[in-house]
């Protein structure tokens, strides 16, 4: 244990981040759920008009979006997109308390015959989605109307403790849940896609030296190439996924044609092929629901250059 009192101070706030997640699945789920909702809009609103990093990093973001919005369109497009963000939440830490008959009429799928057609026939699937909308619904959808378990990755989160508490929570949704960091899981997904498994990967953003440059929104940002060099090396059908709300409670969720490999090229080339033909649908989807876009955080490479950004 360290003699410098600002050593603690990291320790605390790790405690205090995996107890405000713990009382999150424990508390939140036994509110009636018009409390619920009503609450996690008020925080929504507030954390809106604190006007802070993650609010401006949005805003900044969904200009990109949305590039003709004016400002008080952009206002009103963050205000949305931090009530979505929080109905992610308000869903995710009920979620494990819902029957599957609740979770079936929470989404409507399209096109879900992509999906079902290629694993009734025993063909591995990669789904690739954006962070729209809540896509452990998504995930629920599959694993309980479906009937179909798949594995996934997760990001390694500090402390290790709330890592722990998200695996678990998507456990016990059905998932498979594999650590994003340690190289293994790779070799794990692939051997899941050639036993003619179900891989779901969320896949717009990636700030690693192996990440992807991709045209977005007119401008060049980096996404994972996992699901492309999956694809390629397995066989397996890639299938982008978007998800919105609407108006009602019910979330739309849309399968987009599949993601081909290309017959000539590279495996760089067929993967850069790829991975822009993801981004683009992914566009597609953000464009039809910018406000649903839970993206709060840097993205595109010439944001990043940026010293001067507020994130």
């Amino acid at each position: 244990m360290s003699d410098d009192p600002g050593a603690a101070r990291p320790g605390l706030r790790d405690r205090l981040t995996d107890g405000l997640y713990g009382l999150g699945w424990t508390a939140v789920k036994k509110l009636p759920e018009p409390v619920a909702r009503t609450l996690f809009r008020t925080i929504a609103d507030q954390a809106w008009r604190r006007r802070g990093k993650s609010v401006l990093r949005l805003e900044s973001n969904l200009a990109r979006v949305v590039p003709d919005a004016s400002p008080a369109r952009l206002a009103e497009l963050s205000r949305a997109g931090m009530r979505s963000y929080m109905r992610y939440w308000m869903e995710s830490f009920r979620l494990p308390t819902w029957s599957p008959a609740r979770i079936k009429a929470s989404i409507e799928v399209a096109d879900a015959h992509r999906l079902t057609d290629a694993l009734g026939i025993g063909r591995g699937v990669v789904l690739a989605l954006p962070h729209l909308a809540n896509w452990d619904l998504a995930g629920a959808w599959v694993t309980t109307d479906l009937k179909v378990p798949f594995t996934t990755v997760a990001e390694r989160l500090k402390p290790e403790t709330l890592y722990d508490r998200f695996v678990a929570y998507r456990e016990g949704l059905g998932m498979e849940v594999l650590p994003h960091s340690g190289g293994a899981a790779f070799g794990t997904l692939a051997r899941r896609l050639r036993a003619g498994g179900l891989v779901c990967l969320v896949a717009d953003r990636d700030l690693s030296a192996s990440g992807v440059e991709v045209t977005f929104f007119g401008d060049t940002a980096r996404m994972p190439a996992g699901p492309a060099l999956l694809a390629q090396q397995t066989g397996a059908l890639l299938l982008p996924v978007t998800l919105g709300y609407d108006d009602t409670p019910v979330m739309k969720a849309r399968i987009h044609p599949p993601v081909e490999t290309p017959g000539s090229g590279s495996r760089r080339e067929k993967t850069s092929s790829m991975t822009q033909a993801l981004a683009d649908a992914f566009a597609v989807g953000i464009a039809d629901h910018p406000e649903d876009w839970h993206m709060l955080q840097r993205l595109w490479l010439a944001d990043l250059e940026t010293r001067e950004d507020p994130t």
